[in-house]
């Protein structure tokens, strides 16, 4: 989870996660969403679909990434956000 407060206007927060195959990608995706509606979370706006390797989930000031590998190492939004303060960091 990347702090991004003071470097961009689009969100506060990214989260940035990856799975090893589409129906990995596809439960991770609902189990944050589940979650986060438990949770009281904001109505999500969702982009992208598991069978293109990267899903964005937008909860306003919290957007949630999650990749297939090959997508995240294509994309590399850790190296393009470099700047902003790790909040969490899962290996």
């Amino acid at each position: 989870m990347l702090d991004l407060r003071g470097l961009s206007s689009v969100a506060d927060y990214f989260v940035l996660c990856s799975a090893n195959n589409e129906r990995l990608l596809r439960a991770v995706v609902k189990e944050i969403d589940d979650e986060l509606a438990k949770e009281g979370a904001p109505d999500v706006r969702i982009e992208g679909t598991p069978e293109t390797g990267w899903v964005l989930l937008d909860y306003g000031d919290v957007i949630v990434h999650v990749f297939s590998e090959e997508q995240r190492a294509f994309y590399r939004l850790d190296k393009l956000w470099q700047k902003a303060n790790p909040v969490v960091v899962v290996q």
